[in-house]
C-alpha cells in the first residue's frame, strides 16, 4: 500500500535548486488524440468506423482491415495486468530523478494490449482501471491503477508526478475579493495545502471575505492588485519563490457588447483584469515558477485560470466580457508553449453564468463558488488542462465539439431576436 506523504523539510537555500526536466514528448500527430483526451482527463481510443476495430497505439490506418476511418471514442477502461516490471536504470534524465518507475502490459476488456506505467498499489495479475493521463511534457500516457480505490494512492510517486495535487503545496489565489475566493480558500485547505496566500486588492476597502479568510488557518492575505505592475511585482518579489500552485479568479464583468456601450471605459477595465492581469502575473511569477517545477515534493506545479465558457463562443450579452475572456485564453495557450519544457501545466477551468450580481437577471442554472472550487480541486487531483464546471459551461462545449459554426449562430442569432 503507499505509505502516506510526509510534510516536505524545510529547503536548504543554500543548496542549488534541480533544473527542471521532463520526459520525452515526441508523438505522431495521431498520438496527439490521446493527449486532447488526457487534458479533460478522458479515456478515449481510436475505433475503426469500417470493421469497428479498437486501435492502440493510435496510428493513421486500421491495424485489421487498413481503413483511414479511426475515430476517437470514449472505452470502458477496465482491463487485467498480464506481466509487469520495475525499471531501476534509465538513460532519460528525468526517469533516472525518480527511479525505481514500474511499468506493464494490459489486456483492456476492449481488445488491445497497452504498454503502460503501474500504481504501487495494483498487485500481479490483478484486474486494473486504465487512466488516460497527461505526463509533465504535456503528452498522453496511460497508467494502471487499482480496480477499487486504496489508502492514499494519491500519494503514490508516479501518480502524484503526472498531477499537480494541492496536498503540502503552497497556492496564491489572485481575488481575495472574489466571491469564489473563500470557498476555494476552505477547499485547498481540506485537500491538504500547506499556505494558502490570497491577494486583495484596495486594503483600505472593505472586504466582506474576511471573516471568512480568517477562519481558515493556513491562509493569509496578501495586497495585490492585478491592474498594478508595480503591486504585483512586489507580491512575486515576497512570495513567487514559494508558489506551487497560482489560480487566477480575477475578473472584471459587466453586460453589454460593442455597439450598446456609449463609450470603451468598461471594454478597457474588462481587459486589465481579464487579460493584461493575466499577463502581469504570469510576468512576475511566470519565471519563478517555471524554475521551481523540480523542487521536490512542494515543487511548482500548476497554473490555474477561471475562465468563462463564453471564451469559446461569444455570448452577445456580455460581448466585450466575452472577448477579454477569448484573449486570456489565447493568452493561456502561450503560457502553455512557454511552460512546457519547465512540466508546468496550465489549467483553464471554463465557467459559466456564476452567482453574482451581473448575472442575477440571468435564469439558472448557475454556478455556485463551492461548485468552482471542488472544479479547481478535483482538475489539479487529476493533472487537467481543461475543466468544465456547470450545466451551462458542459452543454455549450459538447455543442462546440458538434459544430463551432453552427453554435455561434444559436448564440447569436437566437439572442439578437430575443
Amino acid at each position: 500500500m503507499t505509505r502516506p506523504l510526509p510534510p516536505p523539510p524545510k529547503r536548504d537555500p543554500q543548496k542549488r535548486a534541480a533544473v527542471p526536466t521532463v520526459p520525452p514528448g515526441a508523438r505522431s500527430r495521431a498520438a496527439l488524440g490521446l493527449a486532447a483526451a488526457a487534458a479533460e482527463g478522458r479515456f478515449l481510443l481510436q475505433v475503426c468506423g469500417d470493421c469497428g476495430g479498437t486501435q492502440y497505439p493510435p496510428r493513421d490506418a486500421c491495424g485489421f482491415c487498413l481503413s483511414v476511418d479511426l475515430l476517437w471514442r470514449d472505452i470502458p477502461p477496465g482491463g487485467s495486468l498480464l506481466a509487469e516490471t520495475t525499471i531501476r536504470a534509465s538513460t532519460t534524465p528525468y526517469f533516472r530523478e525518480r527511479l525505481p518507475w514500474r511499468a506493464g502490459a494490459v489486456k483492456l476488456d476492449a481488445g488491445p494490449t497497452v504498454i503502460c506505467h503501474v500504481h504501487g498499489d495494483v498487485k500481479p495479475l490483478a484486474r486494473v482501471t486504465l487512466w488516460n493521463r497527461l505526463d509533465r511534457s504535456g503528452s498522453g500516457v496511460l497508467l494502471a491503477v487499482p480496480e477499487n480505490a486504496t489508502p492514499n494512492m494519491e500519494d503514490d510517486p508516479q501518480l502524484r508526478a503526472m498531477t499537480s495535487d494541492p496536498k503540502h503545496r503552497r497556492v496564491l489565489i489572485a481575488d481575495g475579493r472574489n466571491a469564489n475566493a473563500p470557498a476555494m480558500a476552505r477547499a485547498l485547505s481540506v485537500a491538504g495545502a500547506t499556505s494558502i496566500f490570497v491577494g486583495e486588492a484596495e486594503t483600505w476597502r472593505p472586504n466582506p471575505n474576511r471573516a471568512a479568510f480568517e477562519s481558515i488557518p493556513n491562509a493569509v492575505l496578501l495586497p495585490l492588485d492585478v491592474t498594478d505592475t508595480s503591486s504585483v511585482r512586489e507580491l512575486a518579489g515576497e512570495i513567487g519563490g514559494k508558489t506551487d500552485i497560482l489560480i487566477n479568479n480575477a475578473r472584471f464583468i459587466r453586460p453589454g457588447g460593442a455597439m450598446t456601450r456609449d463609450d470603451t471605459a468598461f471594454a478597457h477595465d474588462e481587459m486589465q483584469v481579464n487579460y493584461l492581469g493575466l499577463m502581469r502575473l504570469a510576468q512576475a511569477f511566470g519565471p519563478g515558477m517555471r524554475a521551481r517545477a523540480a523542487d521536490g515534493t512542494n515543487s511548482a506545479v500548476a497554473w490555474t485560470n477561471i475562465l468563462s465558457v463564453h471564451a469559446l463562443v461569444n455570448s452577445s450579452g456580455f460581448g466585450a466580457f466575452s472577448a477579454s475572456n477569448a484573449a486570456a485564453l489565447s493568452l493561456s495557450q502561450c503560457l502553455r508553449a512557454e511552460f512546457r519544457s519547465s512540466g508546468l501545466r496550465v489549467m483553464n477551468v471554463f465557467v459559466g453564468p456564476t452567482e453574482d450580481e451581473w448575472h442575477q437577471p440571468l435564469p439558472p442554472p448557475k454556478v455556485a463558488p463551492g461548485a468552482i472550487a471542488e472544479a479547481v480541486v478535483q482538475g489539479l487531483r487529476d493533472g487537467l488542462e481543461d475543466v468544465y464546471c456547470g450545466d451551462v459551461a458542459k452543454d455549450l462545449i459538447e455543442r462546440f465539439r458538434a459544430g463551432p459554426k453552427v453554435l455561434e449562430r444559436e448564440m447569436t442569432g437566437g439572442e439578437s431576436i430575443e
